[in-house]
């Protein structure tokens, strides 16, 4: 009878290890992915003060693409505020599923235990 309890508590540990190495990858990717994201905010921010401290009727030029179009000063600065925002929010939604990962590996290393100590009580 012990046999069976072993293949089953085997199985469900080998599932259970899966599942946490795979969200922790996810994990990581997240992290990256804010990274990135962090880095492009400050790097919108950061362009976006020095337009501001030019004169108003400087030639602007967006990139698009191989050629570049001229826009207003206002333009620009939307765009760049524009982008801050939605990698902002991007931000707060990778963290929100960052924090859900953490909680799910921690559940299932929490399961680990709890098989591993069911099993050493019997």
């Amino acid at each position: 009878m012990a046999a069976p309890v072993d293949l089953e508590l085997k199985k469900a540990f080998t599932e259970l290890q899966a599942k946490v190495m795979d969200t922790q990858q996810k994990v990581k990717l997240a992290d990256l992915q804010i990274e990135q994201l962090n880095k492009t905010k400050k790097h919108a921010h950061l362009t976006d003060t020095e337009v501001m401290m030019l004169v108003d009727e400087t030639r602007m030029y967006e990139g698009v693409g191989r050629m570049f179009i001229l826009q207003p000063k206002g333009v620009i600065h939307n765009q760049l505020l524009e982008k801050q925002r939605v990698a902002e929010e991007k931000i707060k939604e990778l963290e929100q599923k960052k924090s859900y990962l953490e909680r799910s590996v921690k559940e299932a290393e929490d399961n680990i235990r709890e098989m591993l100590m069911a099993r050493r009580a019997q």
